[in-house]
């Protein structure tokens, strides 16, 4: 099993770094375009193999996408991170060229890759990876759902108060501050229902924090986070090269599904081999509808955007 990261920034290297402890490839390749800093990177983390024990071979390059040839799946981070005050859409005219460069390169020597995007604005960033390349809808796989929802069930866990790893909890939607729906309804706590620990106000709040969660970090950091999107980057590859068949919510392309169509957007899907394999069906509210068909038309301006490019 080879895998490759693309951008070996905070977040790339973090995604690297959880993806190596956790032994779920042989070969890992860390790439980017500033000279030496994946080289250094890599040679930093393969000089904790022995304190971690692990064995995967992490090499490290400088925009050699031939290096990167055969990667079973490649995680692309490429791109200038949220900057305090700046919204995730902002980044679409610099981001956008390098998605799309960044995207052919990999497909060239990988053909068969399942493409995970981090990048920003993450929904229009998945959906210009899969137009402009043209591979199978389910090779192509957008970030946020799971990040998001990580999130929420940490403000939920803070409320309750509860361990995090007791919660189901699941946004979707867009992935930007005021376009993710963090399902309340659907909230439980060891399978009861959230609202029989907390009142709707306290609920409403977590909901709202979770939207703008990552802005607060950006504002505290004064850069984007990285672990938490790190770490949700190599979770989605550990369903992928162990064939899980795991519920993750994900921003993919819809046709039809959850009233969309033609459009990248964060929905509940089942992450296995093949990339992601079947949409699932939440049975959404008439509330919950309104908010993602709201979160769509964001969405969709957004990609229109990209023809102005």
């Amino acid at each position: 099993m080879k895998v490759t990261v693309v951008g070996a920034g905070s977040v790339g290297a973090t995604c690297a770094d959880n993806i190596a402890r956790a032994a779920l490839c042989e070969e890992l390749v860390l790439l980017d375009i500033k000279e030496g800093l994946a080289e250094g990177k890599a040679m930093d983390m393969m000089q904790t193999a022995a304190l971690l024990n692990f064995d995967t071979k992490i090499t490290g390059s400088t925009n050699d996408y031939v290096k990167t040839k055969g990667s079973d799946v490649v995680v692309i981070t490429s791109g200038i991170p949220r900057k305090p005050g700046m919204t995730r859409e902002e980044l679409i005219g610099i981001n956008a060229g390098i998605v799309k460069g960044v995207t052919n390169n990999i497909l060239q020597h990988s053909p068969n890759a399942v493409i995970i995007i981090i990048s920003n604005p993450m929904d229009t960033m998945t959906y210009l990876a899969l137009k402009s390349s043209g591979v199978p809808k389910n090779q192509i796989i957008g970030l946020g759902g799971i990040l998001d929802s990580s999130r929420f069930k940490y403000y939920l866990s803070q409320a309750l108060p509860a361990s995090p790893n007791d919660i189901q909890a699941v946004v979707i939607g867009g992935h930007g501050d005021t376009t993710m729906i963090p399902l309340t309804r659907l909230a439980t706590y060891q399978g009861t229902p959230v609202s029989a620990y907390a009142g709707p106000e306290t609920l409403k709040k977590v909901a709202a924090d979770t939207m703008v969660g990552g802005a607060t970090l950006t504002r505290l950091i004064g850069t984007s986070a990285w672990y938490a999107p790190g770490a949700s980057g190599a979770d989605m590859v550990r369903a992928i090269v162990r064939d899980e068949k795991r519920l993750i919510p994900c921003s993919v392309y819809l046709e039809g599904e959850y009233g969309q169509q033609d459009i990248c957007m964060g929905v509940p899907v089942t992450i296995g081999r093949n990339g992601w394999e079947k949409i699932i069906d939440f049975n959404l509210n008439d509330e919950e509808k309104a908010l993602f068909s709201k979160s769509a038309d964001a969405v969709r301006n957004m990609n229109n955007v990209l023809n102005t490019l």
